[in-house]
Order: C-alpha cells, then sequence, then structure tokens
C-alpha cells in the first residue's frame, strides 16, 4: 500500500518547487511578533511567580497548622495528667533534655 501512495507523493513534492526567490518578509513575524512573544512571556513570568507565592503561603499553613496540632497535644497530654504516650513519655526521667524544655 505504500508503494502505491509513494508514487502519487513523490510526483506532486516534485511538481510543487519552491518560489525562485527568497522573501524575508514572509518568514519574519515583525514588530507585532515581537511584541506578542514578549507578552507572552511577561504573562508566563508573572504566573510562575504567582505561583511560587501561593504555593509558599501554602506550606507556611500547612507548618502552621502542624505546630498548632502539636501544641494542642502537648496541651491535651498535660491537662490528663500525662496519661497518653506523650505523657508518659515526658514523665519518665531519663535524663535527657526533651526540645522544648
Amino acid at each position: 500500500m505504500n508503494a502505491f501512495l509513494l508514487g502519487p507523493v513523490a510526483g506532486f513534492v516534485l511538481a510543487n518547487s519552491p518560489p525562485p526567490e527568497f522573501n524575508p518578509d514572509t518568514v519574519t513575524p515583525g514588530p507585532a511578533g515581537f511584541v506578542a512573544i514578549f507578552f507572552v512571556a511577561a504573562m508566563v513570568v508573572l504566573l510562575g511567580f504567582d505561583l511560587n507565592r501561593r504555593v509558599r503561603r501554602n506550606t507556611y499553613r500547612a507548618q502552621i497548622k502542624e505546630r498548632l496540632a502539636a501544641e494542642m497535644a502537648a496541651n491535651a497530654a498535660q491537662d490528663t495528667g500525662g496519661t497518653d504516650a506523650a505523657g508518659a513519655a515526658g514523665s519518665q526521667d531519663t535524663g535527657q533534655q526533651t526540645p522544648g524544655q
């Protein structure tokens, strides 16, 4: 099947010869193309900054939530008298200082 299509395609390609002279205006985008590409590049940079800001904000929020959860767990352990695992570990005297004390 490919051999049957090769003849007509080759004939079509050989029959359509390129124009004899080269016109640079037909292949360059000009000032309008430069402005369009500059606009797209500026938007990509601004979107990158926005994405970075949002990811950083989300990371900070997650870190704060983890800290608050740890503080609430520590407060709950102190309120219950150290009956849970965190309170039991803190009540044993091993001679080592735990972080935050």
